[in-house]
């Protein structure tokens, strides 16, 4: 608890003196967590520091940057106190990552907040924890129930391709799409798009209050990193400008995109196409090979189809030139497609080296869709 009195006519705020032992990497995981939302750069200084909540035992760490918060419950606390304090990020950071003992003991006064490991104390100032935003707990029984390591893989194969840069603000974030008994995330920048499907149960309501929001990349890589457990159900509660997740000990919470999605399921079209099967991992090796002799004024990799082949040829100015050569599952008619390699290749790198993706090409000017035989997709715009 912090409490407030009058000195010189200056309201100051002191706090009852808090003490925990903790569980140093416990503490260390739960603050790399909490930091991905810490701003670097906020004209609201009090946001690059994590709060630290004790009550009746345990203990919460929150952070956020006002559009994206989370809470992660830590375990490992030994603590009579109760009350909260606000830890400066960085500094924190440091010493768990240096000092080296399994628990640190943290005491709270009306002006610092001291940690002591064995043989040494550090002394770090501290900001008053009521200035600082709350972010909210997961409440009610209204969600969604998605498969923690079906949602952690699908986040993977589309955060890549956002555009966190772009001025169409909902090309930033990751379109949440449900339907029935399964969710679609769909991600793009203009230039290429990541689809992926994966089970869900809805809990509790038949209808939901945003039926397509589109949440913040950031957010999502938030939710992969809290998701420590791959065998527990994570939920997901959406409202009509936010959505809470529940991911074991952790609650992210996020604003949503603002902004309309583009159509995705339009720009999936497999009709007149001819089909190449591919091995990850060669075509992976063929594309990184390809790509050494690409410049920032070169950057297209010309890939040719033809019966049991594929060729990729570079020719950059004053770089030089490449070819390489693969054998390959393909009977259409032959195809020269030119592809920026980094779009391909990161797709690749989300997949299985050991398993095979078929690509569908009509002609050098359309669009070419990879699809994995669990129904992941990839549409990528030729050069």
């Amino acid at each position: 608890m912090s409490l407030g009195l009058f000195v010189n006519g200056v309201f100051q705020y002191r706090r009852d003196t808090m003490k925990l032992q903790c569980h140093r990497p416990t503490l260390a995981a739960a603050l790399q967590i909490v930091s991905t939302v810490v701003p670097t750069r906020t004209p609201r200084e009090i946001l690059r520091n994590v709060k630290l909540q004790v009550d009746a035992g345990s203990a919460t760490l929150v952070a956020t940057d006002l559009e994206v918060g989370v809470r992660v419950e830590l375990t490992g606390v030994e603590t009579d106190s109760s009350g909260e304090v606000l830890l400066p990020t960085g500094r924190m950071s440091s010493i768990l990552r240096e000092v080296t003992d399994e628990t640190i003991d943290i005491e709270v006064t009306e002006s610092s907040v001291k940690v002591r490991t064995t043989g040494s104390e550090f002394t770090l100032g501290s900001e008053d924890p009521d200035e600082f935003p709350d972010v909210a707990a997961f409440e009610g029984d209204q969600y969604l129930a998605i498969p923690g390591a079906a949602l952690r893989e699908g986040i993977v194969r589309t955060k890549f391709a956002t555009d966190e840069e772009s001025t169409r603000y909902a090309l930033g974030g990751i379109l949440f799409d449900p339907a029935g008994d399964k969710v679609t995330l769909v991600a793009t920048d203009s230039r290429r798009l990541a689809v992926a499907s994966l089970p869900a149960r809805p809990e509790g309501f038949e209808e939901l209050a945003n039926p397509g929001p589109v949440i913040p990349a950031k957010a999502m890589r938030l939710i992969e990193k809290s998701i420590t457990d791959e065998e527990e159900e994570v939920q997901v509660a959406i409202s009509a400008n936010d959505i809470l997740v529940r991911c074991g000990q952790s609650t992210i919470y996020s604003r949503l995109v603002e902004g309309r999605f583009p159509e995705y399921t339009k720009l999936i079209d497999t009709a007149n196409s001819h089909v190449a099967t591919l091995e990850i991992d060669s075509f992976h090796s063929a594309v990184r090979q390809a790509q050494i002799v690409t410049s920032e004024e070169s950057r297209g990799v010309d890939f040719s189809f033809n019966s049991g082949s594929l060729t990729l040829q570079t020719v950059a100015a004053d770089v030089g030139e490449s070819k390489v050569e693969i054998p390959i599952s393909y009977g259409g008619d032959a195809v020269s497609i030119c592809f920026d390699p980094r779009f391909i290749t990161d797709f690749l790198r989300v997949l299985k080296p050991e398993s095979t993706v078929a690509l569908h090409l009509v002609d050098s000017e359309s669009a070419a869709v990879f699809r994995t035989d669990d129904g992941y997709t990839y549409v990528v715009m030729p050069l």
